[in-house]
């Protein structure tokens, strides 16, 4: 597996060098409706504002920043940086290396906080498993490496989902593992089943699963065991234990703030849909519960799991899950099939390995267009549509479609003048981003009563910067108004441009009643960290710009720097910034 992916990532570079766009000129704002921007509003005292848009409240994914009171943490290249706001100011305060020792062979890809302790989740290629660093931050912002850990497992990577979870105190993984056609043999345990490990040399394996914690494959596919793994940040040690269920090796998987939730595919029945199976996999004590169901989701987008406990489940009859870049592959016509949803109750899962009824299954109508087909629940309406993904399909002008869970309305096709490329949520309403010719559009979306587009904002010259889902983030300052922000590049931008061309810019577009404003961009500067004698880690796989609205202010993470805004008079304009590698570059010359 971890040749596979290395000879991924690099074949997606190559394709990048070969076949990227180059920028046009710098991105021109077009007209927009007037508005007055609703600056952003000071967090609760004592209290961290979560900067990461996430797909559930309470539920916080890994990400490349994230906050620790008075500073910003940042991973970047298999460094973490620290950056003091404090008095009004910004300031680089520290910096560490992640790799445990010279010359390991390691992506660093998420970082989550809990209290004083720093968690970054990689892959390393050295020891064939997911790596566990723990740091310390102090009051200072001083940060210090504490132990790091390994967790055997297959590759996490996928291009949308986050392989790490922090929901309470609980750190949570998903985790594949490869058993072979012949499933779980005795000859495999040894070698195949979770264990966890310190970073010392010597330090021996220990199985962090039982017998008893693993459940057979109700269906007939079963070369994949994908575990729940879950940690104990509270204790002097990391406490870890594992679930796993087996399964075929296409899967989606879903954290809700109670379980989660794998999709795992199965062999086409008779009439060609493939037989998959649906596990629910609570993050406390209880049972594993499993389902027989039909089809395959797009990615983690495609579930929801409602306040009643009832699970919504966008479908598709073809499509291989979302492991490495198969979502990106979910392309219109026979790539994907005919849709559909399902929707089971929160007594579903009573019975283990019972049938999903085929009343529990309705038909969704196709999308207008072509390209990669994204989908997202926004309180209880599906909107899906097909758009650009990276770089592999590049999406129509057409439409987007909604869909009630609960039937309140029938279903509703929106006519829009640009692709589908993502789609987010502004409180209980909901953003179209996509592009048209040479450029980007945005296009809100009411969907208090039957749906309809209510406002439109394009930026001229321009292409979206980020395809995580993490590079957008919308500020609510009232019901429906606030900020939003996003990375964007030049005309005819591909979704892997940040693997090769550095920062994108962030722009920043008020919200007033749906309708939009544009506030301005904040730019990199490009003569920034050209060359940061990197030794681990060294592409950005999960991007590298992020919008970030913070106890009142408002930053872009443009690479190596941290770039402050304020708006006056309903235009952006730069107060300060710094290049992190820069100003810490003594620090990490004696470090070494």
């Amino acid at each position: 597996m971890a040749a596979t992916r290395t000879g991924l990532r690099h074949a997606l570079v190559l394709l990048a060098v070969v076949t990227a766009c180059r920028k046009g000129a710098a991105p021109a704002e077009s007209s927009a409706p007037a508005s007055q921007a609703v600056a952003s509003e000071p967090g609760a005292a004592g209290q961290d504002e979560s900067i990461t848009n996430t797909q559930e409240a309470g539920v916080d994914e890994g990400g490349i920043i994230k906050t620790h009171g008075e500073h910003l943490v940042v991973l970047r290249r298999g460094r973490l940086f620290s950056v003091d706001l404090g008095d009004d100011q910004l300031r680089p305060r520290s910096v560490v290396d992640v790799p445990p020792f010279r010359g390991h062979d390691a992506w660093y890809d998420e970082m989550l906080i809990h209290g004083d302790t720093i968690v970054v989740v990689g892959y390393s290629y050295h020891d064939t498993a997911t790596e566990i660093g723990l740091f310390h931050i102090d009051d200072a912002g001083d940060l210090s490496h504490v132990d790091t850990y390994f967790l055997r497992s297959n590759d996490y990577y996928s291009s949308r989902n986050y392989a790490s979870r922090m929901v309470g105190d609980k750190l949570v993984f998903y985790m594949p593992h490869h058993l072979g056609s012949r499933g779980l043999g005795a000859r495999r345990r040894a070698a195949s089943l979770p264990s966890l490990r310190g970073a010392r040399r010597g330090d021996d394996w220990h199985r962090i699963i039982g017998d008893d914690d693993i459940v057979p494959s109700i269906d007939d596919a079963a070369d994949t065991l994908h575990t729940l793994v879950t940690c104990d940040l509270g204790g002097a040690d990391v406490g870890c234990r594992g679930r796993g269920v087996q399964g075929g090796q296409g899967r989606s998987f879903y954290v809700s703030g109670k379980a989660i939730y794998v999709w795992t595919a199965g062999t086409p029945s008779a009439n060609g849909m493939p037989r998959s199976s649906l596990y629910r996999l609570p993050l406390g004590e209880g049972p594993i519960g499993a389902l027989h169901v039909q089809g395959m989701p797009i990615d983690q987008f495609s579930f929801k799991e409602a306040n009643d406990g009832e699970l919504h489940v966008a479908l598709t009859t073809e499509g291989a899950g979302e492991g490495m870049w198969s979502a990106e592959a979910t392309q219109g016509g026979p790539a994907h099939g005919d849709l559909g949803m399902v929707s089971i109750g929160a007594l579903g899962f009573a019975k283990w390995g019972d049938t999903v009824p085929s009343r529990a299954y309705r038909d969704l109508p196709e999308p207008q267009g072509s390209g990669t087909l994204q989908n997202r629940f926004v309180d209880d309406a599906l909107l899906y549509g097909y758009g650009s993904g990276w770089g592999w399909a590049q999406g129509s002008a057409a439409a987007v479609s909604v869909h009630h869970v609960d039937g309140a309305w029938e279903d509703t096709t929106i006519p829009i003048v640009h692709g589908v490329d993502r789609l987010e949520a502004l409180g209980r309403d909901a953003v179209v981003v996509g592009s048209s010719g040479d450029a980007l559009h945005f296009t809100s979306l009411s969907l208090r009563g039957r749906p309809a587009a209510a406002g439109h904002f394009a930026l001229d010259g321009a292409s979206q910067g980020e395809l995580r889902s993490h590079g957008f983030f919308y500020k609510a300052t009232s019901d429906r108004g606030g900020m939003l922000g996003l990375p964007v590049r030049g005309a005819g931008g591909r979704g892997s441009d940040h693997l090769l061309d550095g920062s994108a810019a962030v722009m920043y577009l008020g919200v007033d009643d749906l309708q939009f404003s544009t506030l301005g961009l904040l730019h990199a500067d490009p003569r920034s960290a050209t060359d940061d004698r990197c030794v681990a880690s060294c592409i950005d796989w999960y991007g590298n710009a992020r919008p970030v609205f913070y106890r009142g202010r408002v930053f872009a993470l443009l690479g190596y720097e941290l770039v402050e805004g304020r708006i006056d008079e309903g235009s952006m304009h730069e107060v300060r910034r710094v290049d992190m590698l820069d100003a810490m570059g003594g620090a990490l010359q004696r470090a070494r």
